[in-house]
C-alpha cells in the first residue's frame, strides 16, 4: 500500500498515541494564541508560494481553495504538531520534492541512533550508531525494515517517512519489525536519545553551532584514492565545490587512464558548482538542459576544457540518494555518451529550489522555513527527471548480506572495469563512514 497524503501520514504515525504510548511524545493542547500564530504562518507559506512558485497554475490545482482548506483544517487541529502537518499537506498537494515547509525549532531533538535506505525495492539499516538504544536492541547494519509503527517503507515515499518522522512529527520511540541476514523476524522498540537545544541561540551556542558545521563540512570534503596510474576514484558527497576545487580535481585526475565518481549518497548542490566540474569532462561546450522558471526558460550550458579535459574513461556510481545536481550530472555522461553510470534508480529529486527564512512575533520569535522551487529542469532528451530519476545503464546492487558485512561489490565491480583489483571488502573500506556531528 503506497501511502502520499500528509493526512494519510498523520493517521499512520498517530497510531501509536493510542497503542504505544510509551513511544510518543504528548502533545500540549493549543491555545488561541497559538492557533492564531499558525494561521499566520500558514498565511505566510501560502503566499510564498503563490508569488514565486515555479509554475503559476500549480499543476492544475486551485492554490486559493487549498490555502481555505488548510485554513480551516488548522481552526480545528488540536496540537501545534497537527496544526504543522496540515501547513506541510496543502504544500505536499504540489507533489514536489523540493517544496517543504520546516516549522518552528523545537527545543528537544530525537535522535533515532540509526539511519536506512532503500536499495531496489527493499529497505535496509545502513548503519547503527555506538552506544544508542538501538544498539542496545541489537539492531545491525543490513537488518531489513519491514515495518515502522507498522507501517512498510516504499521506495516511493520513504523520503516523506523520513520527513514526517525527523521534522514534522519526532517521536520519542518507534516500533520496527526487522529481518536479520539469517530470516529471522524480530520485532524492536528503539527509544530515541533526546537531545535539549535553545530555541533562541545565545552567543555561546552560535559558536558551538558553527564548529559542529565546520566539522560536518570536512567530513563533506571531496576525498579520493588511487591506483597506480589505472584509476582514481572520487567520491563526492555534493556538489558544492569552488571553481578552484572543480578545476583542481579534474587535473589531478587526468594523471589517470580511469576516473570513477561515486556519487552515492549525494543530495545535490548548486548548479554553478555542476557546471564547472562537468565542463572539466568534456572537450567542448556541452549543454546540460534548460532551467523553466515562471517567466522565463534559460539554457545552462558547460564550457568545455578542450585539451586540458580529462579524456579517459569514465563511470559514475548512484544510489537512491543520488538526487538534483546529482542526477543532472549523471544524465548528461549518459546523454554525451561520456561514460557509463552505475548503482541504483537515482532519487527523482530534480528542481531547483530557494529557502525562506521567516520569523513570527516580537517578544517570543519563532523562526520556521518554507523551501520552494523556483526552476523545472529539463534535460537535452526534453524530459525532466523529476520522480522519475536517472536509470543507470548496469544496475548493481548490495546483497543484505553485503550490506552487514561493510563490503562494497558496487565498487568493485566497477573498478574491475578499469582493470584494478579490488575485493569487495577492500572497496569497503576505502571510505569509511563518520557520523554527522551533533
Amino acid at each position: 500500500m503506497q501511502i502520499r497524503s500528509f493526512a494519510h501520514w498523520f493517521l499512520i504515525f498517530a497510531v501509536p498515541m493510542a497503542v504505544l504510548p510509551s513511544l510518543v511524545r504528548s502533545q500540549e493542547q493549543m491555545t488561541r494564541l497559538d492557533r492564531e500564530e499558525r494561521q499566520a504562518i500558514l498565511a505566510t507559506v501560502y503566499d510564498d508560494i503563490r508569488k514565486d512558485y515555479y509554475d503559476p497554475k500549480f499543476h492544475g490545482l486551485d492554490w486559493a481553495a487549498k490555502y481555505a482548506e488548510a485554513k480551516e483544517k488548522v481552526s480545528k487541529a488540536t496540537t501545534k504538531t497537527e496544526a504543522n502537518l496540515q501547513i506541510a499537506a496543502m504544500l505536499e498537494s504540489l507533489n514536489d520534492s523540493h517544496t517543504h515547509f520546516i516549522p518552528p525549532l523545537r527545543s528537544v531533538r530525537e535522535d533515532y541512533g540509526f539511519f536506512y535506505q532503500a536499495f531496489g525495492d527493499r529497505c535496509f539499516v545502513t548503519h547503527v550508531k555506538p552506544g544508542t538504544d538501538a544498539e542496545a536492541k541489537g539492531l545491525k547494519r543490513g537488518d531489513e525494515l519491514l515495518t515502522i509503527n507498522g507501517f512498510a517503507p516504499a521506495r516511493d515515499s520513504l523520503e516523506k517517512m523520513k520527513y514526517v518522522l525527523n521534522v514534522l512529527y519526532p517521536q520519542i520511540g518507534l516500533r520496527l519489525d526487522v529481518r536479520d541476514t539469517a530470516g529471522k523476524i524480530r520485532k524492536l522498540d528503539v527509544m530515541a536519545k533526546e537531545k535539549q537545544r535553545p530555541a533562541i541561540l545565545t552567543g555561546v551556542d552560535r559558536w558551538r553551532a558553527g564548529l559542529d558545521r565546520e566539522e560536518n563540512l570536512r567530513q563533506a570534503q571531496p576525498a579520493w584514492v588511487v591506483f597506480g596510474d589505472k584509476l582514481m576514484i572520487l567520491r563526492l558527497l555534493n556538489f558544492s565545490l569552488t571553481d578552484f576545487a572543480a578545476d583542481s580535481l579534474a587535473d589531478k585526475a587526468r594523471q589517470y587512464s580511469t576516473l570513477i565518481i561515486d556519487l552515492r549518497g549525494n543530495p545535490g548542490g548548486a548548479l554553478n558548482s555542476l557546471k564547472r566540474f562537468a565542463g572539466n569532462l568534456f572537450e567542448e561546450d556541452v549543454k546540460i538542459g534548460d532551467e523553466v522558471k515562471r517567466d522565463k526558460t534559460t539554457p545552462v550550458v558547460t564550457k568545455g576544457k578542450h585539451d586540458g579535459a580529462f579524456k579517459g574513461k569514465l563511470f559514475v556510481l548512484v544510489d537512491s540518494e543520488s538526487a538534483s545536481a546529482a542526477e543532472i550530472f549523471s544524465r548528461v555522461v549518459q546523454i554525451e555518451k561520456r561514460g557509463a553510470v552505475l548503482g541504483d534508480v537515482t532519487s527523482g529529486s530534480v528542481m531547483a529550489a530557494q529557502f525562506r527564512p521567516h520569523t513570527y512575533g516580537t517578544r517570543q520569535v519563532l523562526t520556521y522555513s518554507v523551501e520552494l522551487s523556483v526552476a523545472d529542469f529539463i534535460m537535452t532528451d526534453g524530459m525532466s527527471l523529476e520522480h522519475t530519476g536517472v536509470i543507470p545503464d548496469e544496475k548493481i546492487l548490495p546483497t543484505q548480506q553485503d550490506l552487514a558485512a561493510e563490503r562494497d561489490p558496487v565498487l568493485a565491480a566497477v573498478a574491475a572495469k578499469a582493470g584494478v583489483n579490488l575485493s569487495p571488502e577492500k572497496a569497503g573500506e576505502l571510505f569509511p563512514f563518520e557520523w554527522p556531528r551533533d
